[in-house]
């Protein structure tokens, strides 16, 4: 029985098409790879079907004699029409095929037959007078000639995914990836790196690959270096349904890191997320793309710091690396432009359990991001705003607005920043009784522009005061952001204390507005008064700030700075080691 069975299989073999399912099989000790078509084991193709009710059109997808075939039809017009569509398709690509074999063109395009065309639905027929929209149902067969698909109505689908095109040793490297009909925590995912320097280049095909790990997110070791990748991701749902693979291979290889980064150490204190006690948060100005590459910051702001660590690639490495080892529940970042959002941080940070929220700034290309554990909160609202904007249309700022007005210029150069202010109520999921009132703003930079920050600071309160007490009463403030303001300043005064007097020196150049101003929040900083946040070549000191209210809240731990040999290792920031100017607060809040 054995012998005439290998008989048959090696017959079969050698009378076998193009369309042939290989697998592998043991007789008597002896391996035999047998090959077998897939009409006779039953096998389909897939013809995935894309239809939304809320669109006119459905897309079906499929692969006809080799050609990959994407039609865009009418969801209300008659199945007929679909299925004659295909069968003209089909005509042509016969007919094309004939015609490149033969000198007599006409002759055999002619002679080609239309295949006949049907779908098929638990076995019947499908009428085809019925609309598209109800004629493909997930698990209809439809039958090409001899040829059957099986229909996948909406299953998961990936509508883009991307690879970044800097890669580094030691730091993750985060697919791009949106999914439709799915969840990425039902996806698989495998990764594949070259067995050997241009393995891939040299056309070894799937030899040129040796699997290389599983998560979604990747790690590339230093004997990785020189190595490309490639990513095998399937779409799923939690119904254990799976869409068609993607497989993507990066445009570069692994390069070397840098070795030991300014934030290595810090990642001790926040090797785990904190439990439901404790909120781990976040404040840090990320340095946008956008100033890092003009011309005065190459050569007169950061001198000192190689151009390759200036580019916008090799930062985002650091700055994914340094944000997923805090393991915060809550991160507010300024400076962030809006490609690095979408394309870049949004995506690594969601593989971490993380969700984003932007706010652009008005006419700018950079804004603000504000992300949140959504293991541990849900989104509740949002209530951002323009700060200019709001003291000249909003009557809660009408007396303020009323006193500048009394100086033209100092009027004008308040209105005429696009500073925003962005705030995000979060509700716990364990507690729902505690709800997180997150503020993230980035004020006014000119070092003589301190009455500016207080009138932005001002409506800044008042619109927090009034989503806490009309919106959200109860809710819990932390104001977090780069408030371009030292310790001594009339802002930090107004913050920590309630009040600034008029008479605080921060209002010099603005005498004729100068005015009080107070708020009845109770905020101090959780981080205290570091010596410096920012450190560039001409200039140090503390412009970064958490403030927390202390009537709901307590400082449980302040994860140490680096200390000032790490920051100043390259003279100043950024450097290869860190991708910013600016450093990171990380405190962890208890709840009373």
């Amino acid at each position: 029985m054995f012998r005439n069975l290998a008989l048959n299989i090696r017959l079969l073999y050698k009378s076998a098409p193009a369309d042939l399912l290989g697998f592998s099989s043991s007789l008597r000790g002896t391996k035999w790879i047998t090959a077998v078509p897939s009409r006779f084991l039953g096998r389909m193709e897939r013809a995935v079907v894309r239809c939304v009710p809320s669109e006119s059109k459905l897309t079906i997808t499929f692969t006809l004699d080799g050609s990959h075939k994407q039609m865009l039809r009418d969801q209300s017009e008659q199945l007929g029409k679909a299925l004659a569509r295909i069968a003209n398709n089909a005509v042509k690509l016969k007919g094309h095929d004939k015609a490149k074999k033969s000198k007599k063109n006409k002759r055999d395009q002619a002679s080609v037959s239309e295949p006949v065309v049907r779908l098929y639905f638990k076995d019947d027929v499908v009428a085809e007078d019925a609309l598209n929209s109800a004629a493909w149902q997930d698990g209809a067969v439809l039958h090409v000639g001899d040829t059957k698909y099986k229909v996948e109505r909406n299953p998961p689908t990936f509508t883009d995914v991307e690879l970044p095109a800097s890669l580094l040793a030691g730091f993750p490297v985060c697919p791009k990836l949106e999914i439709e009909f799915g969840d990425l925590k039902d996806c698989t995912f495998q990764w594949f790196k070259e067995i050997r320097h241009n393995a891939e280049k040299e056309g070894e095909g799937e030899n040129s690959w040796v699997e290389a790990g599983h998560d979604r997110v990747f790690i590339p070791s230093n004997v990785d270096i020189g190595l490309k990748l490639k990513l095998k991701c399937t779409p799923g749902n939690n119904n254990h349904r799976y869409g068609v693979a993607r497989e993507l291979i990066t445009s570069g290889s692994v390069e070397a890191g840098p070795g030991t980064c300014t934030f290595d150490s810090r990642h001790l204190y926040t090797n785990r997320v904190t439990d439901e006690s404790t909120v781990r948060a976040v404040s840090y100005n990320i340095l946008a793309d956008i100033y890092a590459q003009t011309e005065l910051s190459k050569t007169v702001l950061y001198p000192y710091c190689a151009p390759y660590a200036l580019d916008i690639g090799y930062r985002q490495n650091l700055l994914k690396k340094e944000l997923a080892g805090y393991n915060a529940d809550i991160i507010c970042l300024q400076e962030v432009d809006k490609s690095v959002f979408t394309h870049s941080l949004s995506p690594a940070l969601d593989a971490f359990d993380l969700d984003g929220l932007y706010r652009i700034k008005d006419k700018q290309h950079e804004g603000l991001a504000t992300y949140f554990r959504r293991s541990k909160f849900t989104l509740l609202s949002q209530h951002d705003v323009t700060l200019s904007e709001a003291l000249l249309s909003d009557p809660l700022h009408r007396d303020l607005l009323e006193k500048m007005s009394l100086s033209p210029a100092v009027r004008d150069q308040v209105v005429q920043r696009s500073t925003t202010l962005q705030v995000t109520v979060l509700q716990c999921v364990k507690d729902p009784s505690r709800k997180l009132c997150v503020a993230n703003t980035h004020l006014y930079w000119h070092p003589k522009g301190g009455y500016v920050r207080l009138i932005q600071m001002a409506v800044a309160l008042r619109h927090i005061e009034r989503v806490l007490s009309e919106l959200h009463p109860g809710a819990t403030l932390l104001l977090l952001g780069d408030m371009n303001s030292t310790p001594s300043s009339g802002l930090y005064e107004l913050l920590t204390r309630g009040a600034v007097s008029e008479l605080h020196p921060d209002w010099s150049g603005a005498e004729e507005v100068c005015l009080a101003l107070s708020h009845s929040l109770t905020l101090s900083s959780a981080c205290g008064e570091p010596a410096y946040t920012n450190y560039v070549g001409g200039f140090h000191g503390c412009l970064d700030y958490v403030f927390m209210d202390t009537r709901a809240l307590a400082v449980e731990q302040v994860i140490p700075l680096p200390s000032h040999e790490e920051v100043t290792t390259h003279q100043a920031l950024p450097s290869v080691a860190h991708p910013s100017d600016h450093i990171a607060l990380v405190c962890d809040l208890r709840w009373k």
